[in-house]
């Protein structure tokens, strides 16, 4: 087998010196080198803001989606939107490991694991795309891929059905990040708090914040906000345009008593929500931006603009024990194991 480079840069055909997340194209023949693992692809989930600009450039047409997936993947060798730069994630079995990671890994040929690394970087090959669940955003395919030394994986759960636990582990990093900085007693927003990320923060949010804290949802409609209050996942629910941040500062101002947020953490997936995080935070406040939407030069310069001191996080989706933290919300909240359930398995 061939000699590979831990963090995959021997699989980058351009530019070349470049990682693999970065790079235009990288080589997505299935041959391993000796450090890779190989895996037989069963379903993409690809990621939300990433899967929303591709419906809309198709139209919704389900031919013309696979069309611009198999597209992609083509040009580059992973599956990057090249409008968003972002990816996904996958569950597959373990087809071969590289003699290298013998006695490193736990992996063996036939365990079933969801890539915990995004699509961005994976190199991957699609062979026929045979269902598209559009609602949630997930692909199956015949294909395979390749999991970088480097690369971080779960193995699936037995407890948790296949396509529950993708949809989960997908947005893993969101109620993890949210356990790591919501403090007890403090005033946590949810910038789409309705979605399939964002109840999970608001989950997390009411259980680190307790009683004497307050969790706001801001959601975009009625209709999508039911299954928060059926869950009990909020202590205020605010229906507004988030891309509207005057309105929505205005609304947050008046349920804190003027006092706005200690943490906001946007899970939207659409752009132009940068200042309604912003300004809904107080001076010294939080904002975890876990939406790939999200411009990072508007946050910055709209943030000195309005003379804001916020510390702002990067929408890391890693963070140590991720994988758990968003199942065990699974294993520990009937209510939302059922939401889920229904919307996304």
């Amino acid at each position: 087998m061939k000699k590979g480079c831990r963090f995959g840069t021997h699989r980058v055909i351009e530019p070349k010196g470049a990682l693999p997340q970065p790079a235009l194209k990288i080589d997505n023949t299935m041959e391993i080198y000796d450090n890779e693992i190989l895996i037989d692809v069963k379903t993409l989930n690809v990621d939300s803001a990433s899967f929303t600009q591709i419906k809309e450039q198709a139209g919704g047409d389900i031919e013309k989606i696979k069309a611009i997936m198999t597209a992609i993947v083509e040009e580059r060798g992973k599956h990057q939107n090249p409008v968003t730069g972002s990816g996904g994630m996958l569950i597959g079995t373990v087809k071969a490991v590289g003699e290298a990671l013998e006695g490193k890994t736990d992996l063996a040929v036939g365990d079933k694991i969801a890539t915990l690394v995004s699509l961005s970087l994976t190199p991957l090959r699609i062979d026929e795309i045979l269902d598209v669940r559009i609602d949630i955003d997930q692909v199956d395919i015949k294909g395979q891929a390749i999991l970088f030394e480097s690369g971080i994986y779960a193995k699936l759960p037995e407890d948790i059905p296949e396509n529950l636990a993708l949809s989960v582990l997908d947005v893993a990093g969101a109620p993890a990040q949210t356990r790591k900085y919501v403090k007890k007693g403090d005033t946590v927003l949810v910038i789409g708090g309705a979605g399939k990320s964002g109840m999970l923060c608001l989950y997390e949010a009411k259980k680190q914040a307790g009683p004497e804290g307050k969790v706001i949802c801001l959601a975009h409609s009625e209709k999508s906000v039911q299954k928060v209050r059926d869950a009990n996942l909020a202590d205020e629910i605010l229906i507004a345009d988030a891309t509207q941040p005057v309105a929505v500062y205005n609304e947050i101002s008046r349920i804190t008593h003027g006092g706005m947020t200690d943490v906001t953490i946007n899970c939207v997936n659409i752009p132009n929500t940068e200042m309604t995080s912003i300004l809904a935070t107080k001076d010294d406040g939080l904002i975890y931006f876990f939406s790939m939407a999200t411009s990072f030069t508007k946050a910055a310069l709209g943030a000195e603009g309005v003379g804001m001191d916020t510390t702002m996080i990067i929408g890391n989706g890693y963070t140590r024990g991720h994988a758990e933290v968003a199942l065990n919300i699974m294993r520990e909240s009937r209510e939302l194991r059922e939401i889920y359930t229904k919307l996304y398995a």
